[in-house]
C-alpha cells in the first residue's frame, strides 16, 4: 500500500512538473458517456467515467480542463441570475462573457458490459473494536467496451474515434465492512479502486488518455497578439495555457482559405512576420520582446 501510494505521489508531482516545464496545454470538457450498456450497479456508470477522465485529464497537464456540461449549465445559469438585478453587485458576482470555450470535446458510449461475480472467501472478525470488517479474496471479473470521439468545437467535426476494452485483471485482494461498529457503512473500504468494475473502468480510460493525447499532433495551438508597444508585445496565452518565460513562438498574419458554398474554414496558413521570446508571464497573457510592425490581432504560433 505504501508503494502505491508513493507511486501515485510521484506521477502527480510528474504530471506537475510537466505543467510547470511549459507544456502548451489545449481547452477540453468531458461530456458524459451515454451508458448503452444499461448496466446499473452501485454508481452511475456513465457519470464514473466522466469523473475519472475528467480527473485524468487535469492530472496530465496538457489540458485546461472545463467543467462538464452540467456544471457550465450551472455557471451559465449563475451568470444570469447575476445579470438580472437581484444579486449583490460586487467584485465576485459572476460576469457574462467570460465563460472558457472549449477547444476540443469528448464524448461516447458505453456498448458492453460484461461483469463475473466470483465467491467470496475470506473471513471476517465478529468481535473486539473491529467487529464487521471483512477480509477476502474477490476471484470476479468485469469487462467494460467504450466507444470514445474526439471533437473540435469549432467545426463540429469528429477529429478521431477509438473503441476500448478495459478489464478488471486477475483476482485481488479486498477489504469489506459493515456493522455498527464502523457507523453503519457498508460497501468495500478500497471503493471503486477495488471493485472490479471500478477497476475495469479505470484500465479503459487510461486507454482512452493514451488515445487522447495520441491527437494533439494534428491539433493546432494557437493565439492572438493582443497588445503592441515600442517596448514590448502581449499575447492572450498565460500560465493556464502552459506558456513560460523563455519559450518562443512566432508571430504572423493567418490567411484562412474558405469554402465559398459553405463558410467552412478548408484550410490556414500564417506569413511569419518574426519570432518573439517569452520574458514574462501571467495566468491569461505573456509579455515577449517587441517585435517591428506587430500588430493586434495577429496570430500567434509555437516557433518552427
Amino acid at each position: 500500500m505504501k508503494k502505491t501510494i508513493m507511486l501515485a505521489v510521484a506521477a502527480m508531482s510528474a504530471a506537475v512538473a510537466f505543467a510547470d516545464a511549459g507544456n502548451l496545454r489545449y481547452t477540453i470538457t468531458v461530456s458524459k458517456f451515454e451508458n448503452k450498456a444499461n448496466w446499473t450497479g452501485r454508481w452511475d456508470l456513465g457519470d464514473a467515467w466522466g469523473t475519472i477522465l475528467t480527473d485524468q485529464l487535469v492530472q496530465s497537464g496538457k489540458f485546461i480542463v472545463l467543467g462538464e456540461k452540467d456544471m457550465r449549465g450551472e455557471a451559465l445559469a449563475e451568470q444570469d441570475f447575476a445579470a438580472s438585478g437581484r444579486t449583490a453587485q460586487g467584485k465576485k458576482a459572476p460576469k457574462m462573457g467570460r465563460m472558457t470555450p472549449a477547444q476540443l470535446l469528448v464524448k461516447g458510449a458505453i456498448t458492453h458490459v460484461q461483469e463475473t461475480k466470483g465467491a467470496g472467501g475470506g473471513f471476517g472478525l465478529s468481535r473486539g473494536p473491529l467487529a464487521g470488517l471483512r477480509i477476502g479474496a474477490d476471484t470476479g471479473s468485469a469487462e467494460i467496451n467504450v466507444t470514445i470521439y474526439v471533437v473540435d468545437s469549432a467545426t463540429g467535426q469528429v477529429k478521431g474515434s477509438k473503441s476500448v476494452v478495459g478489464k478488471s485483471g486477475k483476482k485481488g485482494l479486498k477489504l469489506g465492512y459493515g456493522g455498527s461498529k464502523l457507523g453503519g457503512l457498508t460497501g468495500d473500504l478500497g471503493g471503486f479502486e477495488k471493485d472490479n468494475m471500478g477497476l475495469a473502468t479505470t484500465d479503459a480510460i487510461n486507454q482512452a488518455m493514451e488515445y487522447i493525447i495520441s491527437q494533439l499532433g494534428g491539433i493546432p495551438w494557437e493565439g492572438s497578439v493582443s497588445l503592441v508597444k515600442e517596448d514590448k508585445l502581449i499575447i492572450n496565452r498565460g500560465t493556464r495555457e502552459g506558456v513560460a518565460v523563455g519559450m518562443k513562438f512566432d508571430i504572423g498574419k493567418v490567411e484562412e482559405v474558405v469554402d465559398e458554398d459553405t463558410g467552412e474554414v478548408l484550410d490556414s496558413a500564417m506569413t511569419k512576420l518574426g519570432t518573439v521570446t517569452v520574458t514574462e508571464v501571467k495566468e491569461k497573457v505573456a509579455y515577449t520582446t517587441p517585435l517591428a510592425g506587430a500588430e493586434k490581432g495577429m496570430g500567434v504560433h509555437p516557433a518552427k
